[in-house]
């Protein structure tokens, strides 16, 4: 029984031990550069935009080549339970081909979790819509984080004003 253990260990350790002999020895080849020199050819941009705004001195301009998540910031130290986090912001788009919505990720006892609002989106050209996502605090369940994204699915532009984390009481 214990010469079958070592011959198998054996085997693992010669086996990686070509493995990572053979990852050495391979040569990359490079197939494409990306040149960050223009920022006109990204697929995705970030702008202010002082013009466009619901309130304040701006919003900020997304437009998109592609689908997209954009993190527009973190909240820590909350020190919050038994509450119903709600993340609300006012978005607008123009020539939205899919979809765009609001996520917020809670990062609860060392995990993460998330409330995505699918069923509160824009898209297509519309003007200034509030939409929102939630997120349910049990007690005991204490946000030491909340990462509020924008999730873009498809191609266009939108912009994102007015961006608020506010709690409600549980009913």
């Amino acid at each position: 029984m214990v010469k079958r253990q070592v011959k198998y260990i054996l085997r693992v350790y010669i086996f990686f031990a070509l493995l990572s002999f053979l990852s050495v020895s391979a040569q990359a080849t490079d197939l494409t550069g990306l040149s960050l020199d223009d920022t006109g050819s990204l697929g995705t941009q970030l702008t202010a935009d002082p013009v466009v705004k619901v309130e304040g001195s701006g919003s900020i301009k997304i437009s998109t080549l592609w689908p997209t998540t954009i993190c527009l910031g973190e909240v820590s130290g909350l020190d919050i339970d038994k509450t119903k986090l709600v993340y609300r912001a006012k978005l607008r788009c123009d020539k939205l081909e899919g979809t765009a919505f609001l996520e917020m990720w809670c990062h609860v006892g060392g995990g993460q979790y998330f409330s995505r609002g699918m069923n509160s989106t824009v898209a297509g050209t519309m003007n200034w819509k509030t939409l929102q996502t939630h997120f349910i605090l049990q007690a005991d369940q204490t946000a030491e984080k909340v990462t509020l994204n924008v999730v873009i699915n498809g191609k266009g532009t939108i912009w994102i004003d007015d961006v608020q984390l506010l709690k409600e009481p549980l009913q």
